[in-house]
């Protein structure tokens, strides 16, 4: 059977200036790298599941997006992450929220689904438990880049009038078995409430794997994916109104635009099919099937191969 990845960087007011195009290539760059390491592993025979935690780790390591690394400061100059993945086969999920300290996001909600009974660990209790199970720690430097603190400091100047910097990462695979799976991982907004929890971390809002359906993770304005249950709301159209991938990702995206609602998917089907709709100017985006060309693009341009 033939697999499939597909990855995202965020959605959101990506606008065409010439400093936000001579950084396109670095963003392309990033993606690529995020799809050749999940790639690898599912040319090699490996899982979805795996695929799609080094997928997200990659772009968690990578300062241009708004996970791990790259993610962005509260409101009192904090950082807070939140990340979650599931298992298409058995739906076993795991997630973390409101976390700093450990290097990805992504292996702690990993860490949570296959080393304890729960789903979702927030805050303090959240970080003994990574330490109890030796998920890896980066020193508190490490997250802070120049660029995340400018934004914060955009945002007092506006007076907090909106949160910005509303990125997220994630992936979605489908392996040779036909396995599925979906990892998201986020630094929520900038100038956010402390406390402040999005849809990346809420299983049926974010993320969302089933192996009778679909897999999906997702990235724009949380609270709107979180009210309407985003992503389990389009593996629902799939089982139950017989809706096509495109037809139900793209369906529930509109209706989330209708009321106020920005962002977009990556999502793939039992069949291998894929959907990355959006309703913002651009997302940052790519996939990858079994022939290993690498396709990425950020607005609605021609995907980029090589």
């Amino acid at each position: 059977m033939n697999f499939v990845l597909a990855v995202h960087g965020g959605a959101g007011t990506i606008g065409r200036d010439r400093t936000t195009r001579s950084r396109a290539s670095s963003y392309h760059a990033g993606l690529r790298r995020a799809l050749i390491a999940g790639r690898d592993i599912l040319a090699a025979g490996g899982s979805a599941l795996d695929a799609v935690t080094r997928a997200v780790t990659t772009l968690e390591d990578d300062p241009l997006y708004n996970a791990g690394r790259g993610s962005v400061f509260t409101a009192a100059g904090t950082q807070e992450m939140d990340a979650s993945i599931m298992d298409g086969r058995e739906h076993r999920s795991g997630a973390v929220a409101g976390i700093f300290g450990p290097r990805n996001p992504v292996l702690a909600a990993r860490a949570v689904m296959e080393h304890s009974n729960h789903v979702l660990l927030i805050g303090e209790g959240a970080l003994a438990f990574c330490r109890e199970q030796g998920v890896v720690f980066a020193e508190p430097g490490y997250f802070s880049t120049e660029e995340r603190l400018r934004e914060l400091r955009g945002m007092i100047e506006k007076q907090g009038r909106d949160a910005a910097g509303v990125g997220t990462v994630g992936a979605v695979a489908r392996d040779r078995d036909g396995n599925l799976a979906a990892a998201t991982s986020t630094g929520g907004m900038t100038g956010k409430v402390p406390g402040r929890v999005g849809d990346s971390p809420i299983i049926g809002a974010g993320t969302y794997a089933d192996n009778a359906t679909c897999a999906v993770s997702a990235t724009g304005h949380g609270e709107f994916f979180i009210r309407y249950g985003a992503a389990f709301e389009i593996a629902a159209r799939l089982r139950h109104a017989g809706q096509s991938l495109q037809q139900a990702a793209g369906a529930v995206i509109e209706a989330l635009a209708e009321f106020g609602g920005r962002g977009g998917v990556v999502a793939v089907d039992c069949s291998g099919a894929l959907a990355l709709p959006f309703n913002t100017t651009g997302m940052y985006r790519g996939y990858v099937r079994s022939d290993g060309v690498i396709h990425t693009a950020i607005w609605d341009e021609p995907y980029l191969s090589g």
